[in-house]
Order: C-alpha cells, then structure tokens, then sequence
C-alpha cells in the first residue's frame, strides 16, 4: 500500500523538528516521490549524514510501504 506525502511529512518532521519538507509526488501514483529537506540542525554535517538523519526519521519504511524516495537535503541560507 503507498505511503501519502502527508505521512512522509509527518515522519521527517517528527524526527527532525526544525525541518521544513517539501514532497512532491513525480509518477501520481502515490509511490515514487521527491523530497526537499531543510534544516539547521544539518548545518555542519556532510550530505550523507543528513540523508541518513532523513532516512533515520522515515524509519526503515523505504524500499517497503515508501518505494522511491528522491532526497535533496539543504540548511537553511544565511541572513
């Protein structure tokens, strides 16, 4: 059964709670989606430490109920 973006969101933003996510679902079939991570807390940190925070939050759920999942990580710009 595919996973719907809001509970993606959700999961992320649970385990990550100064994250700002965007999902976009790229097939409309509920199953191969994108995600742009934002987050302060990534500052410092090499990409795959981040896609692992993410991966960590979504907890063990890819490759399962999520089947695709294409990650952008970011912190946030400078002021």
């Amino acid at each position: 059964m595919p996973m719907p973006a809001e509970q993606i969101e959700t999961l992320i933003r649970d385990g990550i709670p100064d994250a700002k996510v965007e999902i976009t679902d790229l097939a409309g079939d509920g199953d191969h989606y994108a995600a742009r991570v934002e987050a302060e807390s990534f500052r410092g940190l090499p990409r795959v430490k981040q896609h692992q925070a993410v991966y960590a939050a979504l907890g063990g759920r890819m490759g399962g109920e999520l089947h695709a999942l294409q990650l952008t990580t970011a912190v946030p710009a400078e002021e």
